[in-house]
């Protein structure tokens, strides 16, 4: 309801000058001194002196103080007081400043009255006027109590005066939030809003004087009561629990971003991205929907609570504490169907394989479980000074936010659309990764114990909703069987070898003998079907017999707990046929992992583009029969490991700030394994064009990845078949199986490759051999 216009000329308003509405017309003539607010020092009527001490003599009397329109400002002029007239709306702030003006002369003028009375009384008690009376001090004691009686009253005055303050600011807030209440509309439009022209809202509304009544003045007066220490100790309190939050929240947000970002160049880099890709991107933010209230208070803090995991997506929330050879089974459902096939190619999950007799198709899952630098850099963001270049040291560098940091790369990178894109890619096995800190972890691990547990159980369900068997692969083992990087700790070799390496292969024997417990059930006898022993055992250094030895003893351990699936141990890098007369007649389900790559070896590196294919069709599948065929060979085998780079230049390939042997800029620090001559065929040798984005390759040099890629599966497939590595990195589109679909340079079926080996081989004269 709008207000009533005011009058044009406003009746006379006879209230005191501090208690007048601004505009409001002042009673014309003389006006008596306002009663003040708050108490002052009476006017003492002086006492009867003592003896011989004449009265002094009367002040003169001064003439009545006129109300006088004009206060002086602070700048010394004067302001004048507008008679009584409506006052537009945008002239509010000035009333407001106006207002304040009259409350600070009042208190001066306040201030001002007070000093003439102590003069008046100093002049009564110190001279006269009159020259038949004798001027007389008073004595020092009667001073002394007249000064100690005004300096009690000026106090008394001041915490009144004080104490009304606080009062009112009190007031004004209740006033203010029950205003709030009542009225939510808007102050401003939003196009005011936008065009920056909102009034500043930094005094409370209703015309108090910002220095009396606004809550920041308030509370600096406070402070001089010595209630300010509390103040301040909750604002550092608050402070530092700020600092703490953004040191945990700053390196996630960071490498989340990181991740985002690599992976949005390595989908941008190819010509077209499947529309399964991007619905596996928006539905694989981690998220917790579990109800924790079953967790049990001794419990609560563990593995087994749920509330601490960052994600629970297709998880079963119900509280457990069971364990399967001390492993827990915390979030597993109770039923499963193997009813599923990857393909019409493939039998389904609950009937026969027949290895050896139909090729393995299928692809790791590297870089997610068992961190590489290659795979994910943004992870190993970090200056060279800082040494971060594997997971011992990337989650020492991390500290109490390695939990997050990690367990947010195991909800994201590895995701259910991931199994469904390996599906429809026309593959049908899938090579699982894992470290030994998914099962436990030992004094002096920096590791993050156990979280990686949960997300291989749950990955093993996915692989058999999509009919996809899997080969389990402890990709690292205690002490690390290699040195490299992949095996968790870069350097030297532990596991066998060194001070502790008996107590680090006692210790993996003893990592299986619960991981064969637990994969001995029922639930995973047609999903998981080939078990593997140990990732790469460096054998070049290890003595192959030492390792042969702890083969056997695994084997009598897995067999020993239930384990009927194939199991798998790696060619440890030497040649395939010196195995001929090794590790036979211990158990006649086993089957050896050889991982093929040309690029390590600088003899294969250099050969050109046609002889590349060639070494990969009739080198390769020789290779292969004859190590598949017990009469020529050591006996079952197959290609673990293996990529369609025809270069080592993808960065932190060769271990985190080491170059290739490509462009010759390998050094390792070792003269034995530096390489610094360029190893191309046709130097000088560059890594622009290997490390290109795939939009940018030329139709020949897809044409080449592609059948180079198809010459390698066909040789495998002579054997029992291969393993891509890998399914996903964040850039490397050579290593990348979901990235080469996406770039056109792979089949767009597994199963139905263009090339053969059979074929004929172009000789890719129109590319350059150096890139």
């Amino acid at each position: 309801m709008s207000k009533p216009r005011r009058e044009s000329t406003a009746r006379a308003d006879t209230r005191p000058a501090f208690n007048r509405p601004p505009g409001a017309r002042a009673t014309p003539g003389p006006v008596p001194a306002p009663v003040p607010d708050e108490p002052r020092t009476p006017k003492r009527t002086p006492k009867e002196k003592a003896k011989s001490s004449p009265a002094p003599s009367p002040s003169p009397e001064k003439k009545p103080r006129r109300a006088s329109g004009r206060h002086r400002s602070a700048s010394g002029g004067n302001r004048r007081h507008h008679s009584s007239r409506h006052v537009p709306e945008r002239d509010r702030d000035r009333d407001r400043d106006r207002e304040r003006d009259r409350d600070t002369d009042k208190d001066g003028d306040g201030e001002r009255e007070r000093e003439r009375e102590r003069r008046r009384d100093r002049a009564k008690y110190s001279s006269g006027t009159s020259t038949n009376s004798t001027s007389q001090l008073l004595s020092s004691n009667a001073l002394a109590k007249l000064n100690a009686y005004h300096e009690k009253a000026e106090f008394q005055e001041k915490y009144d005066q004080r104490k009304r303050k606080q009062k009112q600011y009190k007031e004004l807030k209740a006033a203010e939030v029950s205003h709030r209440r009542k009225k939510k509309n808007r102050n401003v439009s939003g196009a005011v809003l936008e065009e920056g022209r909102a009034p500043k809202r930094g005094h409370k509304r209703g015309g108090a004087a910002a220095g009396l009544y606004e809550k920041g003045d308030y509370h600096e007066h406070r402070r001089t009561d010595g209630n300010g220490g509390r103040s301040r100790k909750k604002l550092w309190w608050a402070l530092i629990l700020i600092a703490v939050l953004l040191a945990i929240f700053i390196p996630v947000g960071v490498v989340v971003s990181n991740n985002s970002k690599k992976s949005a160049g390595g989908s941008s880099s190819s010509s077209s991205s499947s529309s399964s890709d991007s619905s596996s991107d928006s539905s694989s933010d981690p998220k917790n929907d579990c109800d924790s209230s079953s967790v049990p208070e001794s419990a609560k803090g563990t593995y087994t609570d749920i509330s601490t995991w960052l994600d629970t997506t297709d998880f079963n929330c119900t509280y457990t504490n069971d364990t399967v050879g001390g492993l827990s089974v915390m979030g597993l459902h109770s039923s499963w169907d193997d009813s599923t096939k990857a393909n019409d190619n493939v039998p389904a999950l609950n009937k026969k394989w027949e290895y050896g007799k139909m090729p393995v198709r299928g692809v790791n899952l590297g870089g997610w479980l068992s961190l590489e630098p290659f795979i994910t850099p943004s992870l190993f963001n970090y200056p060279a000074s800082a040494s971060v270049v594997d997971e011992w040291t990337l989650t020492q560098k991390l500290g109490s936010s390695a939990q997050r940091v990690l367990e947010s790369h195991y909800a994201t990178f590895i995701t259910k659309q991931s199994f469904v894109d390996i599906r429809n890619a026309g593959l049908d096995h899938v090579r699982i990764p894992f470290p030994y800190w998914a099962v436990t972890t030992y004094d002096g691990d920096p590791y993050l114990p156990k979280v990686a547990w949960r997300y291989l159980l749950r990955a093993i369900e996915y692989a058999r909703e999509n009919g996809l068997r899997v080969n389990l692969d402890l990709h690292s083992v205690p002490g690390s069987q290699n040195g490299w990087a992949h095996s968790g700790h870069q350097g030297d070799i532990g596991w066998i070898l060194g001070p502790d390496g008996a107590t680090n292969a006692q210790r993996s024997l003893d990592i299986h003998d619960q991981l064969s417990k637990f994969f001995a059930q029922d639930r995973y006898k047609n999903v998981v079907t080939i078990y593997g022993l140990v990732n790469e055992p460096k054998m070049l250094v290890i003595p192959p017999d030492s390792v042969v030895d702890w083969n056997k003893k695994a084997v009598a351990v897995v067999r020993g707990n239930g384990i009927d699936q194939y199991l798998v141990f790696g060619d440890g890098f030497l040649s395939l046929d010196t195995w001929d007369d090794m590790f036979h007649g211990v158990d006649d389900k086993l089957v050896m992992d050889t991982h093929q790559y040309q690029i390590f070896n600088t003899g294969q590196l250099k050969l050109k583009h046609q002889d590349k294919i060639n070494l990969a069709c009739s080198g390769w599948s020789g290779l292969m029969v004859a190590a598949n065929n017990p009469k020529t060979g050591w006996g079952p085998i197959l290609d673990g490991e293996w990529s369609q780079a025809d270069t080592d230049c993808t960065p932190n390939l060769n271990n985190v700030g080491v170059g290739s042997r490509w462009a010759g800029t390998l050094d390792t620090g070792d003269s034995e394994t530096s390489v610094l001559t360029p190893t191309c065929a046709e130097p000088p040798c560059s890594c622009a064009e290997a490390n290109a984005d795939p939009s940018q390759y030329s139709d020949s040099y897809k044409q080449f990845l592609q059948m180079y890629a198809e010459a390698q599966m066909h040789s495998f497939e002579q054997a029992w078949g291969w393993f891509y590595w890998t399914w996903k990195t964040e850039s490397a589109t050579q290593w990348s199986w979901m990235l080469g679909l996406q770039a056109g340079i792979l089949p767009d079926k597994a199963y139905s490759p263009s090339f053969k080996c059979d074929s004929d081989v172009p000789d890719f004269s129109d590319l350059p051999e150096s890139y």
